[in-house]
């Protein structure tokens, strides 16, 4: 099994989460492969420990992992979705000085009662999602997300109307053609 731990570019470190899973992944390394975009945190001692990825690689490493671990950022929250992940998400902790506010917390718990991420507020329930992933990773899985087909399905829908649209004027019969004149200049004299 393989699993992203991503915490996003923020200025503020995040080792409370880095720390959870370095310690979580001790007990497991034998069954579970880690990937951990630090950041601006502490750089955990471990080979697989990289600060940043750029967008390609992130999505790369999103589309093969088994299950996705991230801070609450809407984008990163997205991106697991769209590749097939419900996100497991701890969100920053202004009161831990991980972030300027509590914006995370507000969103992912938002996003946690609507059933579109596996919040984590505290230790406790990171473990227990970890064990649940572990024991069955298809409990993370999930299909595109809705949203996506809905988008998907307007542009189309706007896509043939405008041709619609251009093909009803094409079938129109020209105007007539009225020699334009400037107001006022009509029979001026030279």
């Amino acid at each position: 099994m393989h699993l992203l731990v991503a915490v996003g570019t923020d200025r503020h470190p995040f080792d409370r989460l880095v720390d959870w899973l370095c310690e979580w992944h001790a007990e497991v390394a034998d069954r579970v492969d880690l990937t951990v975009q630090h950041g601006h945190t502490r750089a955990p001692v471990r080979p697989d420990a990289v600060p940043f990825l750029c967008h390609d690689a992130l999505q790369a490493a999103m589309a093969g992992s088994d299950l996705v671990v991230c801070h609450g950022g809407p984008a990163t929250i997205l991106e697991a979705r769209r590749h097939g992940h419900l996100p497991i998400v701890v969100p920053r902790d202004p009161a831990h000085g991980e972030h300027v506010d509590d914006h995370q917390q507000l969103f992912c718990r938002r996003l946690g009662a609507a059933g579109m991420v596996a919040l984590c507020e505290s230790r406790e329930a990171l473990r227990g999602a970890l064990g649940s992933g572990l024991a069955d990773p298809d409990r993370f899985a999930i299909s595109a997300d809705a949203a996506a087909d809905a988008q998907r399905a307007a542009v189309r829908r706007v896509g043939q109307i405008v041709e619609d649209l251009v093909a009803a004027s094409a079938r129109r019969r020209p105007r007539a053609w009225w020699p334009w004149r400037r107001p006022g200049r009509a029979g001026a004299r030279r």
